[in-house]
């Protein structure tokens, strides 16, 4: 299978590819919930706080491919997928933190 290497650029190609599709796919289903009326109003949340949930959940997805390259032992693809969830996360901290902290 194609993710089936032991390579720091599949990592990072996973790391990168997966969140961002998933974040697509969650901001997709919210659009379409408001299409239908089914969600209303975001009143007591903050402006800010379905973007950030949804950044933060398509973040957690690294964890399925990190599981597997572990259970693998693919440590250079497990590095690769480290590197790019700590950019993300980086980058959501700079974003987000001011919110949260």
């Amino acid at each position: 299978m194609f993710w089936n290497r032991n390579a720091i650029w599949m990592g990072l190609l996973l790391g990168f590819a997966l969140p961002i599709i998933v974040y697509a796919i969650l901001l997709t289903i919210y659009d379409q919930l408001e299409a239908i009326e089914f969600l209303t109003d975001d009143t007591g949340f903050s402006p800010t706080f379905r973007n950030r949930t949804s950044m933060a959940a398509a973040l957690c997805i690294n964890l399925i491919p990190l599981n597997y390259y572990q259970k693998r032992r693919y440590v250079n693809s497990m590095r690769g997928l480290v590197m790019a969830t700590g950019v993300f996360i980086i980058a959501w901290l700079y974003n987000y933190g001011q919110y949260i902290l």
